[in-house]
């Protein structure tokens, strides 16, 4: 039986404090070779008449192979309880430590085949529909620049519609 239930897009709260103080972990890759990363940029809203997600993932994170290889990636918002696992998985890479097996994190799998965790509050599933690479050119802020992309290594953002969101059953 299933401690998740599907919810619609709507009925997400409070998103923009569960990016910012909360994190979420993004997931891509098959059951079999997955990867996550914590994350707390990104944000929701609706493109080309559908609820999408978008997100931010840097071409030197061992994540960014699984989801340009993949056509799916989740969004899972774990709660303050878990700051340890984010704070893990945030500042080591999958390419040199198990953060599955380090966390205790529970991977289970949506109807779609994808990645998300037992411990999560929220899960956001998304395919992707667009991705970009941010260029120095188009960054108006200069500041920006010296603080976020001074070694240029720059972020590539990618659109996922939101095919399905998770909550736990109560």
């Amino acid at each position: 039986m299933s401690i998740f239930k599907s919810v619609s897009h709507q009925q997400i709260n409070h998103l923009f404090a569960q990016l910012n103080d909360e994190w979420m972990l993004i997931t891509a890759g098959e059951p079999k070779l997955f990867n996550t990363m914590t994350a707390s940029w990104g944000g929701m809203g609706i493109l080309w008449y559908k609820p999408v997600a978008f997100i931010f993932v840097r071409e030197s994170r061992y994540t960014f192979e699984f989801i340009e290889n993949n056509p799916y990636f989740t969004l899972s918002f774990l709660d303050h309880n878990h700051k340890n696992i984010l704070n893990y998985c945030g500042k080591y890479s999958g390419r040199d430590k198990n953060k599955i097996k380090e966390t205790g994190l529970k991977p289970l799998t949506t109807k779609h085949g994808n990645v998300y965790f037992e411990q999560a509050s929220l899960v956001i599933e998304c395919k992707k529909n667009y991705h970009h690479t941010i260029q120095q050119q188009n960054i108006l802020n200069p500041e920006v620049l010296k603080a976020v992309y001074s070694n240029n290594d720059y972020h590539r953002m990618y659109i996922g519609e939101i095919v399905d969101c998770l909550t736990k059953e109560k």
